[in-house]
């Protein structure tokens, strides 16, 4: 190993998502059995601006793993876009003698973190987390497993109360740019469709595959929308269907921030733990300017240049699936 790295700087940035937490103790522990100290920056790339720096010790990061959200918090900053912002942040991390970072986020932060390395010729290694499932270079992202999860349990509820009154629900959840969120849960939720942004949605193909479900005794369901479907969002998407098709008793729940909260699954904390010990590992064997990934159980790097451009296809044949399980 080259062990030029002596001070990692953490943060997390954007969205926040579970299992955040389980990847910073990842890559606490795994500094320090390295005799590597780790600073944690908070409020991500606005903690690197205004000098919010903390020391981060093995006892820092205990009783976190099982936590959601971020300790050291997380935000979106403008000012880190500009050149002046960067270069204070340049300026805090030398003064500080912090010689690489890991980031933990998605695109935004990557895009940050590659423009940033570049420019100052800075080791950063990314982790992907996001509920949204999105990113180019690994087969999940922290978070998106436990989102999942949250979905479908809610799911699960909502629909009692749709049988019970002959209801039907559009829930809508999280997905503005992609759909990863409404597929899966709806599949295992036994949605009737699934709207996401990927594919073109028809209102009219929608009525008929309603009618077709009343006709066949079908008085309740449930319909998946994500928030970027090209139709609206939920409400929009109820009224014109409530317009034209008034046999159903309509209904919308908006998931929302849920999504992103709670204690995090067994596989977020495990897939966290790993890209945590992956990233030190990543520093440490002089890799930078690359999101570390999981990819059929094989851990990979990919350039921030290509996670930030790449996104990840939805799946067609879980769509079709879909459409097939839910007749």
């Amino acid at each position: 190993m080259i062990k030029n790295i002596k001070k990692i700087g953490v943060l997390t940035s954007g969205g926040d998502a579970p299992g955040m937490n389980a990847a910073i103790r990842a890559v606490v522990r795994t500094a320090v059995y390295y005799n590597l100290e780790v600073i944690g920056i908070k409020n991500g790339y606005d903690g690197l601006i205004q000098n919010k720096f903390i020391t981060l010790k093995n006892y820092s990061v205990s009783d976190i793993i099982q936590k959601g959200g971020t300790i050291i918090k997380s935000a979106r900053s403008e000012e880190f876009k500009t050149a002046e912002g960067m270069q204070k942040a340049c300026d805090n991390l030398t003064n500080a003698e912090i010689d690489s970072l890991i980031v933990i986020g998605g695109d935004g932060t990557f895009t940050g973190a590659n423009e940033f390395g570049k420019k100052y010729d800075f080791p950063i290694i990314g982790l992907p987390g996001t509920i949204d499932n999105d990113l180019f270079g690994t087969d999940f992202t922290i978070g998106y497993d436990t989102a999942l999860n949250t979905v479908v349990d809610a799911i699960d509820k909502i629909r009692d109360t749709a049988y019970s009154h002959n209801r039907l629900f559009f829930i809508e959840v999280m997905g503005r740019d992609a759909g990863f969120i409404a597929l899966r849960s709806g599949i295992a939720g036994g949605a009737e469709d699934i709207l996401i942004p990927e594919t073109e949605t028809h209102i009219d193909n929608l009525i008929h595959k309603l009618e077709h479900d009343w006709r066949h005794n079908k008085k309740s369901g449930i319909i998946i929308v994500a928030e970027g479907d090209d139709a609206g969002g939920a409400y929009e998407i109820a009224q014109k269907v409530t317009e034209k098709f008034k046999n159903y008793k309509t209904r919308v729940t908006v998931l929302g921030h849920i999504q992103r909260g709670g204690s995090p699954s067994c596989m977020d904390r495990v897939l966290a733990s790993t890209l945590g010990y992956e990233a030190v590992k990543a520093l440490l064997n002089n890799k930078r300017d690359v999101m570390v990934g999981q990819k059929n159980n094989k851990i990979v790097f990919t350039p921030f240049a290509e996670a930030i451009k790449h996104h990840q296809d939805i799946n067609r044949d879980m769509l079709e699936m879909a459409r097939i399980l839910s007749l």
